[in-house]
């Protein structure tokens, strides 16, 4: 089931890099990478916050300053989201809560990304 998920996240990766803004300077890369240890707890196979969520979710929150590198993030965190099965996004939801993090927009698979400032 994990190498399922990696598997599916590193493909739409790929998809999804080809087609990233050139102006935000976070990627589709950062945005997976950092939280690539949260993929457990979201899909229901871990029953607690794996160790290296948090710090995934803290340092993507530091690197997506400005409003066009959070639009790019919530592009990437939906199109990634979308491949993820079994993800309850009502978990995804509350981790930025959980890791202590207050993140500027909803996370919610309606969220409009072109209206994230």
């Amino acid at each position: 089931m994990r190498m399922q998920s990696v598997v599916a996240l590193a493909m739409v990766l790929g998809l999804v890099m080809m087609s990233s803004s050139a102006s935000a300077a976070i990627t589709c890369g950062q945005v997976a990478s950092s939280l690539s240890p949260c993929i457990p707890y979201a899909t229901g196979s871990a029953s607690s916050l794996p160790s290296g969520c948090c710090s995934g979710v803290r340092s993507l929150n530091s690197m997506a300053r400005s409003s066009g590198d959070r639009q790019a993030a919530c592009r990437c965190l939906k199109s990634l989201a979308g491949t993820i099965k079994k993800l309850n996004v009502g978990t995804v939801a509350g981790i930025p809560g959980k890791c202590g993090v207050s993140v500027p927009f909803p996370i919610s698979m309606s969220t409009d990304c072109n209206k994230v400032s």
